[in-house]
Order: C-alpha cells, then sequence, then structure tokens
C-alpha cells in the first residue's frame, strides 16, 4: 500500500487527543437559549482575541459569511466584494438566494488585495436608480496570501469616508496573524466584523466564529437561527473550539515552516515552479514541456500526493499532523512525478 501525503486542505485535520477528552467533559446547556457555558465561554475568548464586544459560534465559514452579511445588510443594500473571493465564487451566491443582497465586483490582485481607487469607483452615491452601497468585504489570509496591514487601514479610511461597514473572511485569520507577528486583533481593529474558522489550521472537527459589536452579533444570532444554524448542546464542540485557540495558534508556525520547506525543496527540482508561499499554502506550477499544471496535479494526486488546482496554481496546504518528513516524502513525490512525465513527453506517450 503506498504512502499518502494528503495536503488537499487544513481541513482534513483531525482533532487532538486533548480535544477529543475535552469534548467528554464539557458543560452543556441549550445554547438556542443562551444557556451552555462552554459555547459562552468560546464566544467571550473569541470576542477578546479579535478587540470586539461579542462573538457568535456558527456550524461553517459559509454560515459565519452569510449570517454576517445578513446582520450587515437588508435587501436594498449592495456590498463590494473581490472577483476571487470566496464569498463571491464559493459559497453558492448565498448572499443574493437567500439574503437579496446585491454584490458588485472588484477584480482581485494577484496579492489579494483589492484596487482601493477601483472600490471608491464602485461605491454609489444616494441615488433612486441604484443600490444602496452598505459594505466592502476583504479576505485574508486569500490563497496564502496576507493583507498588509497598512492596506486594511486605507480601507477601513476610505469605508469610514463613506460611511460603509467593512467585513473581513478571515477563515486563516490567525495564519495571517503568526504571519505578521502580531496579535489578531491587530488585524482585525480594521474591519467591524470577522469570520474565522476552528476547524482548519486550529484543527477543530466543525465550527466558525463570527465577531463584532453586541448589537451586530445580536443581529447575527437572529440570522443564524434563520438559517437553520441553531444549536443545542453546542459546548461538545465548543470545547475543541477553546482548545484550538488556546494551544493550536502558535503552532501555525510550524505549518509555515513546512510550507516554506516544501517549496525549498520544489525549487531544486527541474520542471517544477514554486509560484507563492507566505502562510501554510505552497502553489507549485508546471514548467515541463507540453505538461499543464492540470496534468501534474492528476499524476501527484495517483502517486500519493493529494493537492488540488486552483486558478493561482496546485495547492498544497501544510496542517496539524503534517511534519518536516511528510513533507520531504512529499517532495520526493513531485520529483519522481517530474521526471517521468518529462520521460513520457520525450517519447510521446
Amino acid at each position: 500500500m503506498k504512502s499518502i501525503v494528503d495536503l488537499r486542505s487544513d481541513t482534513v485535520t483531525h482533532p487532538s487527543p486533548e480535544m477529543r477528552e475535552a469534548m467528554s467533559k464539557a458543560d452543556l446547556g441549550d445554547d438556542v437559549f443562551g444557556e451552555d457555558p462552554t459555547v459562552r465561554r468560546l464566544e467571550e475568548l473569541a470576542a477578546n482575541m479579535t478587540g470586539k464586544e461579542a462573538a457568535l459560534f456558527v456550524a461553517s465559514g459559509s454560515m459565519g459569511n452569510l449570517v454576517s452579511l445578513l446582520a450587515h445588510c437588508s435587501r436594498e443594500h449592495e456590498v463590494i466584494l473581490g472577483s476571487k473571493s470566496h464569498i463571491h465564487i464559493h459559497e453558492q451566491g448565498g448572499v443574493a438566494s437567500l439574503g437579496g443582497i446585491h454584490c458588485k465586483v472588484v477584480k482581485t490582485q494577484l496579492d489579494g488585495t483589492l484596487d482601493i481607487e477601483e472600490i471608491e469607483s464602485c461605491i454609489n452615491e444616494e441615488d433612486i436608480h441604484c443600490a444602496k452601497t452598505r459594505l466592502i468585504c476583504l479576505e485574508n489570509t486569500w490563497y496564502g496570501r496576507v493583507l498588509p496591514l497598512s492596506y486594511m487601514a486605507e480601507v477601513k479610511e476610505l469605508a469610514d469616508q463613506h460611511g460603509l461597514l467593512v467585513h473581513l473572511d478571515g477563515a486563516r485569520l490567525f495564519n495571517a496573524a503568526v504571519a505578521l507577528g502580531v496579535p489578531a486583533s491587530t488585524i482585525t481593529q480594521h474591519v467591524d466584523s470577522v469570520q474565522f474558522c476552528l476547524s482548519k489550521g486550529l484543527a477543530s472537527p466543525i465550527g466558525s466564529m463570527v465577531c463584532g459589536t453586541t448589537e451586530f452579533i445580536a443581529k447575527a444570532r437572529r440570522a443564524r437561527k434563520l438559517v437553520g444554524g441553531g444549536w443545542r448542546q453546542a459546548g461538545v464542540i465548543a470545547a475543541c473550539g477553546i482548545l484550538s485557540l488556546k494551544s493550536m495558534v502558535e503552532r501555525l508556525a510550524d505549518d509555515h515552516a513546512n510550507a516554506q520547506l516544501l517549496a525549498e525543496l520544489c525549487r531544486k527540482i527541474d520542471g517544477i515552479e514554486v509560484l507563492h508561499v507566505e502562510t501554510n499554502m505552497c502553489f507549485l506550477g508546471s514548467k515541463l514541456p507540453g505538461v499543464s499544471n492540470r496534468t501534474l496535479e492528476l499524476a501527484l494526486n495517483e502517486a500519493g500526493l493529494l493537492c488540488f488546482g486552483e486558478t493561482v496554481g496546485i495547492r498544497c496546504v501544510t496542517h496539524y499532523g503534517i511534519e518536516a518528513s511528510d513533507i520531504k516524502a512529499a517532495a520526493e513525490i513531485v520529483a519522481k512525478v517530474a521526471q517521468n512525465l518529462k520521460t513520457q513527453t520525450k517519447v510521446g506517450v
């Protein structure tokens, strides 16, 4: 049986032994009634770490973004967001289909930013013919790219000038914080609300957090119930979230180091291009004559390195449970596959 190195996503992590133990011992109550003490502790911790007044525990990042936009906007409103953002591409258009919220798309730059001048040009002034611009959405990290703090401050300043709000899809917020060497609150000070995932690099089995003002969270809680997201004895999984925030944040640096190690090893492989790596994502590309990224991706998966093809390259994501030895094994697979593809191309197979 061949060895498999799974770098498809940091969502494939399993809860730590400490998390499994905490699940069995969690204090429980009905969270729809606000009576689960473990959920309340998690929400207080998340709010404190992001520098916000309150927080809400939700099932997923997509749900977190959806209830955030439902809380911020009504059916007359418009949001400005990136053309390659997760909200726009990977969440089934929920903000439009479920919220009746119009989306105005700005081209996502290669570094994950949206051009400030283009954002401003998309803001509608008061006009009976136009939807009312209400919100700007950012994403950090974006395909592993970290938004500069100065950029986030600039977007917030623009939003304030026009009376708009800013929401951050911070699914991997803590990867950005670790990469920048700052607390998460240093990033989130520039936004009115933030969603971040517990179930990616932080290794919880399920769940995300939404953070913002007390008034905003009250609205988001109603929106969560509307979309069927009310928890009952959710402390069973909230106990994992508490450990994610207390013991899994600093170790993200290990994932970043492993991504850098993969990049370093792959740069030595003839025919393989390392496109970029900033956090826990290493993007590879084919420089092999006649071999597309898609062909390379399929060959890597077949050989035992599980990865995803993306518009920006072949994504390899490091995470909890992946060690340096796994990275070396992954690089060996890349080298072997590259050599095989090169040989096949030469003989016209």
